[in-house]
């Protein structure tokens, strides 16, 4: 595992959450210091936060904030109703990922007890995370070693989903850290994952920092590698999984599916529990955040379409089950006949 993968992504320090920014990466190590919700908030609107995982622990952390802020000593009962609506305003931050309101709901549950309950129980979920994404790559290591039992590994990835992602570790990138380090790998793509290139920018960082092999590929030549031979398995995260196994997921992640199994290229989702929405079946029932026009038709800050041009900008798009090898958490590997079933 990378020296750095332990580290948590995210901490509690004097009344404040402090988290790298992740808009700067990978040119600035720049932290950001949250001490109110709607800078919790806006950090994860704008994706200074981001990652199913992180934003969960930020939107906990959030609730934590907002119950030292209305919930001091002596308190009414209008101090746990403003922490109530702090809660629904950052359960609301961002729709698709479960992870988020799981996360406040479980924080605010403590509120009845006071503020530093509440702090405990958001510090208690990051310490969970890493321990959960230990066993979680433990289960995806084998899933991978199962299914390609090559000597050395060409794999592609899709989005971010390491360190940054969540707490520590990782959970898709994780694994690939994972199998690096055990000498398995012989060469990483990274999909852009356009527009916002937390591929080229977020994950081949974490890679560098590992000293990983590894190439940034044009989203859409991903299948044109796979024709070639340059992959040997697929494997992504997850921000929402259904009870049957869909998969809501970084947009690009159903065309990949699609293209993996026309190559009969495994295509492993790596996810926490945490990530499963076991209320919905059909993934066609997965709320989709639909982001702003301006992240397609302009690139740092400069037009790059006509005005007046509108753009189709789905954060996520939804993988059926059907195209799935398998679901990994920290409870082992979930293949995809048995949780369709």
């Amino acid at each position: 595992m990378s020296k750095h993968s332990d580290q948590p992504s995210l901490r509690w320090d004097d009344n404040a959450i402090v988290t790298l920014d992740q808009r700067a990466l990978p040119h600035e190590r720049r932290f950001l210091h949250l001490s109110t919700v709607d800078d919790v908030i806006t950090a994860i609107t704008t994706l200074a936060v981001r990652g199913a995982p992180s934003i969960g622990l930020a939107g906990a952390l959030g609730v934590a904030l907002s119950a030292y802020a209305h919930c001091s000593p002596g308190s009414t009962a209008d101090g746990q109703a403003a922490v109530r609506a702090d809660a629904q305003r950052l359960a609301a931050a961002r729709p698709t990922a479960v992870n988020l309101a799981w996360a406040v709901d479980r924080a605010l549950a403590k509120l009845g007890d006071g503020p530093a309950a509440v702090l405990a129980e958001a510090t208690a979920m990051i310490d969970e995370d890493l321990a959960v994404n230990r066993q979680m790559v433990a289960h995806a290591v084998q899933a991978v070693r199962d299914r390609c039992p090559q000597r050395s590994l060409r794999l592609l990835t899709h989005c971010n989903t390491g360190r940054l992602a969540t707490a520590a570790v990782g959970t898709a990138l994780g694994t690939i850290l994972a199998l690096a380090d055990a000498g398995k790998v012989t060469e990483v793509l990274v999909d852009e994952t356009r527009p916002l290139l937390q591929g080229a920018r977020l994950t081949a960082w974490e890679l560098a920092e590992a000293g990983v092999p590894h190439r940034v590929c044009v989203d859409s030549a991903a299948a044109a590698a796979m024709s070639q031979g340059l992959v040997d398995c697929v494997l992504v995260g997850a921000d929402r999984i259904t009870a049957r196994g869909d998969v809501a997921n970084k947009i690009g992640t159903y065309g990949l599916a699609i293209a993996a199994a026309h190559h009969g290229i495994p295509f492993i989702v790596v996810a926490p529990e945490s990530s499963w929405d076991r209320s919905l079946t059909d993934g066609r029932d997965i709320v989709i955040e639909e982001r702003a026009g301006e992240e397609v038709t302009s690139y740092g800050g400069v037009r790059t379409t006509p005005r007046g041009t509108r753009a189709y900008n789905p954060a996520f798009d939804v993988t059926p089950a059907s195209l799935i090898s398998a679901i990994v958490s920290e409870h082992g590997v979930h293949h995809v006949s048995e949780v369709s079933a």
